[in-house]
């Protein structure tokens, strides 16, 4: 029995009418396991971020998503690793203030990469810093410390995870905003220094909330505000540095996807429809509230997107240059 030319133009008049679906159902996909590189090592701030997306975009992939610590210079070899990977779609970096931001001044000509090697996916999570000190430190407000530092100058030390970390940094813009010093002390890892800070070897320090809630929360140490405009559910009681009258210390952790600067736009977009999905499911937005950790909020919906991530990269690269600059520090 022979078509009708009626029935063939029907057809294909219909047709474009189905494209999105189509174009839907071969949206692209990973052919193999992807991996997430994290700069830094295991059990700490960006590691644990890495962790909990891995297993739901996995899920949602249909395939496997396994961590690779490649830990180094503040975060600038995993970095690199990701630059350099084949950009097929198949590797990701979990980016943050360090690698992403404040490293492209901190190191100068020693940076091994540029910031359009790497391709924007998506921000994950922000999470606020927190200034803290040693209970035994005759100071309970910022603006006690302050007034401490200014009768004491040079005499108290401030410590941080690392010279040249996004946490010495919130050191520094402290000092240069309250017009204080303090002796940077750095330590390999936010381990060691919160040790000494509980000891009373440490007077001040500066951490990501997530490392430090805990001892918080039981009193070993005591939070004198955090960096972000507004305060933390996590520990609503603290309050933020705008409050204390230094609106300036404004210094938001961030961690984020990124992916080899030539991966394919429909990679790209893929992994960020997911990354959005991923944030809107209540047991993510629970895990990532109980770690003090605040939403995206680059579009509208409080999402991300790789346009609105890249947007924010850039605007951080440049309030943190201007930050290095102003103290001076540099990495030797």
């Amino acid at each position: 029995m022979k078509t009708s030319r009626r029935v063939l133009l029907g057809a294909s008049l219909a047709l474009p009418l189905g494209l999105p679906g189509i174009a839907r159902a071969q949206a692209w996909a990973p052919s193999r396991s992807v991996r997430i590189v994290v700069g830094f090592t295991p059990a700490g701030t960006t590691d644990i971020a890495a962790r909990i997306l891995a297993e739901p975009l996995g899920r949602r992939l249909g395939q496997q998503v396994v961590v690779e610590n490649r830990p180094g210079a503040g975060g600038n070899i995993g970095s690199q690793v990701v630059a350099t990977a084949d950009p097929d779609g198949h590797t990701l970096l979990m980016q943050t203030i360090s690698g992403g931001a404040i490293n492209y001044e901190l190191y100068g000509s020693r940076m091994p990469i540029k910031p359009e090697d790497l391709a924007a996916v998506g921000l994950m999570i922000r999470v606020p810093n927190a200034i803290f000190v040693n209970p035994n430190l005759p100071a309970r407000t910022l603006q006690e410390l302050v007034a401490l530092a200014k009768s004491r100058p040079g005499q108290l030390n401030i410590g941080s995870s690392g010279a040249g970390t996004s946490l010495h940094m919130t050191g520094e813009l402290l000092k240069l905003e309250a017009g204080i010093d303090m002796t940077h002390v750095p330590f390999r890892g936010a381990g060691p220094m919160l040790q000494e800070t509980i000891a009373g070897r440490i007077d001040v320090a500066v951490d990501n909330l997530p490392s430090v809630i805990g001892h918080l929360r039981e009193g070993r140490l005591r939070p004198l505000a955090v960096t972000t405009k507004e305060r933390t559910p996590a520990m609503p009681e603290v309050p933020t540095t705008a409050e204390a009258g230094f609106p300036g210390v404004e210094a938001t952790a961030w961690f984020g996807l990124q992916a080899p600067a030539r991966t394919p736009r429909a990679a790209i977009q893929r992994y960020s429809d997911e990354l959005n999905a991923i944030l809107r499911e209540a047991d993510m937005q629970r895990r990532l509230a109980d770690l003090g950790g605040m939403p995206p909020n680059l579009t509208p919906d409080g999402g991300t997107s790789p346009e609105t991530f890249d947007a924010f990269i850039k605007a951080e690269i440049a309030k943190w240059g201007e930050v290095v600059r102003r103290s001076g520090a540099r990495v030797e």
